[in-house]
């Protein structure tokens, strides 16, 4: 009895020996198949093309010698053909009699195929018989007027007769040929078809191949077998026959058919027509002996083939037997390494692409013994990397509570001010205030959902062509007014080239560039500008303000950083624009760069590239817009939304503007209050997302189909998704984002309405 280690001892030694031997088996069987699947496709594709180009081979042989064959007739029928008109063209009268039997003697000797020779003159009424047969009849007057022979000769010069039979044996057929006057009458001539054979027997097909002729009728007339053509044999029920004759009463080409023989046997049959008699020519090959050589070649291919599959059995033993070494060796070294031991080396000498996988697995093992060495190293270095992230997470947080704390903490405190009695100008002293501190909680919100929708990869860029200039003169529109305020003096230098970018995004990094130099700018100016590099355009931001200094240059894009003490002082903005400015720039591929000196000022560079210069049809530089004018009294505002306080809020804003408001939940209940007040709304200002699922625009489809007509509309949302902004586009509809400043709220009012007007 053996024990549990020697048992596994036993199974582990087994192991090598098993897969050997399954892998031995594998590769054997796979090199024969290998070869055996070529060999075998070669061999079919040989015979195929074997087949083909031998059936081609016969099909031209046969329908050659079955067109040599009735042309053969052809000539010979025409040899006859001349040998009577030549006495027709003689003159008959009854003084010439002995002379014109002495012409028809000799055309008996010279035509042995024609058997008997009659005169009609010109009213069809015998005149003279000449037979090999009997004696010869002179002058019997016997009316042939109404005969086929005559009518036909009459009236087409030659005329061929149906092939007919004389004592159910011999076939003969009538050839009658008018003279060339009319008074020379009509020679009639009966051919003995059997001469015939002489033709057909020349044809030699093979070795057991044969030639016939048949008439219209399908009878046989020309056989190398006579005793068939004497026992007037039909072929009609043979298949090539009713094909042939079917083709020919249509007038197609000739073509080979396979088909039987009259003892049923398949045969390869060709025919060609002889169009003056309405004969065809059959020729027909046995399709043993017609394919006797393709046989052959099968029985050679199966032959090479089983020599190549005892040589392919051969060499895959052979190559197996190499093989099994060094994947043995693979095997047990893969193994001892996955066990653990990366101290494992695998040697193999083969020289080969084993040799390389076992390098390559001593590479391995040396690179797995490396990580291992330095696994823990690298933990620690993720660790830490993630307490570093997790620790600028909360200062983020951190921060984005404080910022957001602020202004909270001075509404509260302006609220509960203007719960107190005050005068006028105090009330409106707080009042400013609040609006300051909700504009700076706006600021904050949309700069938050920036980050957030850039970092969470959710912005999307639509890159178009367009001239900076458009860009340059937005630019100077929005912020020649701020800085004319700080006393500071704008200049931008407008250039003609056209830049290949996102408009939209290029354009808030060059305002947030411009708006942080207006920020930390307290005297001189500001330049916006362009330099052309190679391909590309540097959209440069110039200011002499303050500078940053060389070691909190790397650190300006981080959020909420501020130069200074960014804690204490408000002014210097949210620190989140430079951190907009660096994620917009990586998102578009746009490279930014900052050169700053300290006390003289910086430049930011932004590098764009270019596109094919165009030439604007408009000037580049819009002009300003003019003051908006008052449109909002009296109109009627329908406003959905289904939250009360947005609702109140609303409508106690419109209804400040001189507005006539209808606030509803759903749009079933606007059109309620649309009935009651009996006066179609002049706008309609919809929620994107309302409650059961509906959405905004389809409140609005609602209440136009209902009221009968196209109502003047746009949307708030306070999801900044992609999605509502695509749909709302779709439908031709403004979508503005929550938080939504007064005055914003108030430009789009005066936007819609004017556009109706």
């Amino acid at each position: 009895m053996l024990d549990a280690g020697e048992n596994a001892f036993l199974r582990k030694k087994a192991r090598p020996r098993l897969m050997q031997g399954r892998l031995f088996r594998k590769y054997v069987v796979t090199i024969v198949a290998v070869v055996c699947l070529a060999l075998v496709a070669n061999g079919l594709v040989d015979i195929w093309f074997s087949n083909r180009e031998q059936r081609d081979l016969l099909v031209r042989i046969q329908q050659g010698q079955a067109a040599y064959a009735a042309a053969n007739i052809s000539q010979y029928f025409r040899e006859i053909e001349n040998q009577m008109a030549w006495v027709t063209s003689l003159p008959w009268s009854a003084d010439d009699l002995e002379q014109w039997r002495l012409d028809a003697v000799r055309l008996l000797r010279q035509v042995p195929a024609i058997t008997e020779l009659t005169q009609l003159d010109a009213e069809g009424r015998e005149q003279f018989r000449m037979s090999r047969q009997t004696k010869d009849v002179i002058a019997s007057q016997t009316d042939y007027s109404h005969d086929a022979a005559f009518i036909g000769a009459m009236t087409n010069k030659f005329y061929y007769g149906p092939v007919y039979y004389i004592a159910e044996s011999e076939p003969y057929m009538t050839l009658a040929i008018a003279g060339t006057r009319l008074i020379d009458g009509v020679l009639v001539g009966q051919v003995n078809l059997k001469f015939i054979w002489d033709v057909v027997s020349q044809i030699k097909v093979g070795h057991n191949g044969v030639a016939y002729v048949v008439d219209s009728q399908s009878r046989l007339i020309a056989h190398p077998d006579i005793s068939l053509v004497l026992r007037n044999t039909n072929m009609s029920r043979l298949p090539q026959v009713q094909a042939a004759r079917s083709e020919f009463s249509a007038a197609r080409p000739d073509q080979t058919i396979a088909a039987i023989d009259l003892q049923d046997q398949p045969v390869l049959s060709a025919h060609a027509a002889v169009p003056s008699l309405n004969w065809m020519v059959f020729v027909e090959l046995p399709i043993d002996e017609a394919y006797a050589p393709l046989y052959i070649s099968i029985k050679r291919s199966a032959a090479l083939l089983l020599a190549a599959l005892a040589l392919a059995f051969a060499v895959g033993i052979f190559l197996a037997r190499r093989m099994i070494v060094p994947v043995r060796a693979l095997h047990e070294g893969a193994a001892r390494i996955g066990g653990g031991d990366l101290t494992q080396r695998i040697t193999i000498t083969t020289g080969d692409e084993l040799q390389e996988l076992g390098e390559q697995f001593n590479k391995m093992g040396s690179r797995l013994e490396e990580s291992y060495a330095t696994l823990e190293r690298k933990v620690e270095q993720r660790t830490r990397q993630l307490e570093v992230a997790n620790q600028a997470k909360s200062r983020f947080l951190a921060a984005a509570s404080h910022d957001l704390r602020q202004p909270l903490h001075a509404l509260g405190l302006f609220v509960g001010q203007l719960r107190e009695r005050m005068r006028a100008d105090e009330r409106k002293r707080v009042i400013g205030c609040i609006d300051t501190a909700l504009s700076a909680m706006n600021e904050l919100f949309n700069a938050l959902l920036d980050i957030s929708k850039l970092d969470a990869g959710a912005t999307t860029t639509e890159i178009t062509d367009f001239p900076v200039a458009q860009l340059l003169a937005h630019a100077e529109t929005t912020f020649v007014e701020a800085a004319r305020e700080k006393g500071l003096s704008f200049r931008v230098v407008h250039c003609r080239a056209w830049i290949r970018s996102d408009f939209i995004l290029l354009e808030r990094v060059i305002f947030n560039l411009i708006s942080n130099a207006v920020r930390y700018t307290h005297r001189g100016g500001l330049v916006v500008g362009c330099r052309r590099r190679d391909n590309s355009l540097r959209i440069e931001v110039w200011d002499n303000g303050t500078g940053i200094p060389a070691d909190q240059q790397d650190k300006i894009f981080g959020e909420f950083y501020r130069l200074g003490e960014p804690d204490r002082d408000r002014r210097a903005g949210l620190g989140l624009g430079l951190a907009i400015v660096d994620r917009l720039c990586r998102l578009l591929d746009h490279p930014v760069h900052v050169r700053s000196i300290l006390g003289k000022g910086s430049v930011f560079a932004v590098t764009v590239p270019m596109a094919k210069s165009r030439i604007m049809k408009t000037s580049a530089v819009p002009a300003l817009a003019p003051h908006q004018l008052d449109l909002s009294n009296g109109k009627l505002v329908v406003v959905i939304d289904d939250d009360p306080l947005v609702l109140e809020g609303m409508g106690g804003l419109f209804r400040s503007w001189g507005c006539k408001v209808i606030a509803a939940e759903t749009d079933i209940k606007a059109l309620k209050g649309l009935v009651a007040a009996d006066h179609l709304p002049d706008l309609i200002i919809s929620d994107y997302y309302l409650s059961e699922g509906r959405t905004g625009l389809e409140a609005i489809a609602k209440l136009r189909d209902a009221l009968s007509a196209q109502i003047p509309a746009f949307l708030i949302s306070g999801d900044t998704n992609s999605k509502p902004q695509r749909e709302a586009k779709a439908k031709g509809c403004h979508l503005l984002h929550k938080p939504v400043d007064p005055m914003a709220l108030r430009a789009m009012f005066n936007q819609v309405i004017k556009r109706t007007h």
